[in-house]
């Protein structure tokens, strides 16, 4: 997986410590323990929330969409929230692999236009920026994405209710609080001022039971894709709300991550395979406002046939600042694009590492290796 070329940009310190941590729920555990893991064992994979955290990922997605899962022939149901959406949908591209490729390119080098006196881009401008490269990166390959003959993809987003349904700026600070406030007694009263949309495609059943939030299922099509993905990624206060996205109730759709930040869904009630989960950390956070609530990132029941695959917290301190890419290096770089360009794309190069480990493990499986999730 690692080219020369990227190996040499890399410390000797990331190459030799182990880069991948891989866990597993229960039911997960006993498969690999008695079948090891292949591709056809998988039904579900997830993409988290997490912005520029995702980077971290490219290799594994590389890998397992272009090389792994394309060894078996059966359906499996992607599921996405902000930049997992965005990943998820990447994958059922006709060309995977050059699609992620140029999805790690264009989201290091993302860069909004200040307006005299602004520290930071508006919402409006950074909105309408990232609008214009969704529609770049899709052009002419939607129809392609909807009628993937394997991969059947599911994009949530967090549609506002009450005075959340339309976007104001008095009222939406206002329903957010809301928000957090019932969120913190009990996650599913947060539904009274957000609803859990998932845009799916067509005839898909959705792959987890969704009894355990307010939930509404949208078929996916051509009209809605665009709208419906840059709404699973519009943070509040980032990005503005995309309002009315055809085929939907009316309203304000907001980032998928709000009330799915890491998809930490009943996956065993509705899907008969394992969950395979790359993701950029141990803990699956149920919801964007539970981040704080460290009561809530235990594991459930609900991942009990998950396996998944994150970087070892020991070898994210050799990446740049010592820590994955995150929203923090807006600020942390502020106008020296080049710098951030620099940092981010080390952390991506580094991350092959990740992929790498997990072919070894695919090809001598050693279940001593697997943590408790």
């Amino acid at each position: 997986m690692c080219s020369q070329e990227s190996q040499t940009q890399l410390s000797p310190n990331i190459r030799a410590m182990k880069a991948l941590r891989i866990y597993a729920g229960p039911a997960a555990r006993q498969h690999l323990e008695n079948n090891g893991l292949q591709p056809h064992d998988i039904g579900v994979v997830p993409g988290a929330a997490g912005g520029p955290k995702g980077l971290i990922l490219g290799s594994l997605d590389r890998f397992i969409f272009g090389d792994w899962l394309a060894q078996s022939s059966h359906d499996v149901h992607l599921v996405g929230a902000s930049i997992g959406a965005w990943r998820m949908a990447t994958a059922c591209l006709n060309d995977p692999v050059a699609g992620f490729e140029q999805l790690e390119h264009d989201y290091i080098r993302q860069d909004y236009a200040l307006k005299p006196g602004e520290k930071f881009p508006s919402a409006d401008t950074v909105s309408e920026d990232f609008g214009r490269s969704l529609a770049r990166f899709y052009a002419g390959k939607v129809a392609d994405v909807l009628s993937h003959p394997r991969y059947k993809l599911h994009i949530i987003t967090s549609r506002g209710r009450h005075i959340l349904r339309r976007e104001h700026k008095v009222a939406t600070p206002l329903g957010y609080l809301g928000a957090f406030l019932s969120n913190g007694v009990h996650r599913k009263t947060m539904g009274a001022w957000l609803e859990r949309v998932v845009f799916s495609s067509q005839n898909a059943a959705l792959p987890f039971d969704a009894r355990d939030y307010r939930t509404r299922q949208i078929d996916l099509t051509e009209a809605n894709f665009n709208p419906a993905l840059q709404a699973s990624c519009s943070i509040p206060f980032v990005l503005r709300s995309v309002r009315d996205i055809p085929g939907a109730p009316p309203g304000a759709y907001w980032d998928g991550g709000i009330t799915d930040y890491h998809l930490h869904l009943n996956y065993p009630a509705a899907s008969k395979g394992l969950v395979l989960y790359p993701h950029f950390q141990k803990s699956v956070v149920p919801g964007w406002l539970d981040k704080g609530l460290k009561w809530r990132h235990k594991a459930t029941p609900f991942l009990t046939n998950m396996v998944l695959l994150a970087p070892n917290p020991h070898w994210v301190k050799t990446l740049p600042n010592a820590k994955l890419p995150d929203r923090t290096d807006f600020a942390r770089y502020g106008i020296d694009l080049q710098a951030r360009v620099k940092a981010w794309s080390t952390a991506a190069s580094a991350s092959e590492q990740l992929a790498d480990e997990y072919q070894e493990w695919l090809r001598k499986p050693d279940v001593s290796r697997v943590e408790a999730l």
